[in-house]
């Protein structure tokens, strides 16, 4: 081979193997959408969780993953105006906490692949066609079975035996909230429970009920989790507190703010499995193709202090099965 041709094949190769190295440092860019604020007690630990999660899949911000994050805070107007910015900034994927994100973020687009995380009822929404092949473009994690919300009135009955009577906080227009309704009440009758639904509308609705409730000497509260829960979560707390109400809460972080018992997934776990989604998704596989998965850790937290406050004694075997005891 004559030396020109030779210099010529080898330049040659090494153009044809610059799209290659240029696609192997394209930046990628991921789109989040949360259901919190960025004050939540545990807005940033999430965001933390999914960072790290990719970082350890190869993912580094400012190396080859550009993150733009949006607070949603389970506003229907902010999701809506946050879900177009992010869809016009054309990310590989988003990450949505929540069924208004995820809601928002389908009416913004039908092909831009979604991972969501804290969702109720995807099917039920509307979100996915089946659990095990999502179809269209979104895929991602339960926040729990309907099987749980049984568990919430059961430890209810454990930390106050005397009670006879709860009242279940729910979101009506949440289909999550009228099949959690559903699986309480089944597990009601065989701990001698009568159950009732509060069905969130405002904070007077809210303040009514609760105080309605605490009319009866044995009552108590389950709060099931919703967004709707979530935005008045704070005054459901003190009015608890106010009415020597025990309850029980499906989000950890309520049981730090003041609430009695939580029992619920570990959210901060959806989060890293999420990155993983993502990274998938990054790398050619579909949204269509990866199942949507129920949560596989719970856990259980107890507040003394509240327990304290309501005249309870926490029996010793509640306390050794809870993952953490606030003091």
């Amino acid at each position: 081979m004559h030396r020109r041709d030779l210099i010529k094949g080898i330049v040659g190769s090494a153009v044809a193997a610059w799209p290659l190295a240029a696609r192997a440092q394209e930046t990628r860019h991921i789109g989040v959408l949360m259901n919190v604020g960025p004050e939540h007690p545990e807005g940033q630990p999430y965001i933390a969780a999914f960072r790290q999660a990719l970082q350890q899949l190869g993912w580094t911000e400012g190396r080859n993953i550009r993150i733009d994050i949006r607070w949603g805070e389970n506003d229907v107007d902010r999701d809506r105006k946050y879900a177009a910015e992010l869809v016009a900034l054309a990310p590989d994927v988003i990450l949505a906490a929540g069924t208004l994100s995820v809601t928002a973020l389908q009416r913004a687009s039908r092909t831009l692949p979604i991972v969501f995380v804290s969702v109720s009822d995807p099917v039920g929404a509307g979100l996915v066609a089946r659990l095990d092949r999502p179809g269209g473009s979104t895929t991602g994690f339960m926040i729990f079975e309907y099987s749980l919300s049984g568990k919430w009135l059961e430890l209810l009955k454990q930390i106050a035996p005397n009670v006879r009577r709860a009242g279940i906080i729910r979101d009506a227009a949440n289909p999550a909230g009228i099949a959690q309704f559903g699986a309480i009440r089944t597990t009601a009758s065989s701990l001698g429970v009568d159950v009732s639904p509060i069905d969130i509308r405002d904070a007077a609705d809210i303040e009514h009920a609760i105080a309605d409730l605490a009319r009866s000497p044995d009552a108590g509260l389950v709060v099931t989790p919703s967004a709707s829960s979530s935005a008045h979560i704070a005054q459901i707390v003190t009015l608890a507190g106010r009415y020597k109400l025990p309850a029980v809460y499906g989000e950890r972080y309520v049981a730090a703010l003041g609430g009695l018992i939580s029992y619920g997934p570990e959210n901060i776990d959806q989060f890293r499995h999420a990155a993983d989604y993502v990274d998938r998704i990054l790398k050619g596989e579909k949204p269509a193709e990866l199942p949507v998965q129920a949560p596989t850790k719970y856990e259980l937290v107890i507040n003394l202090k509240t327990a304290k406050a309501l005249g309870l004694t926490v029996p010793p075997s509640l306390l050794a099965s809870a993952n953490e005891v606030i003091e």
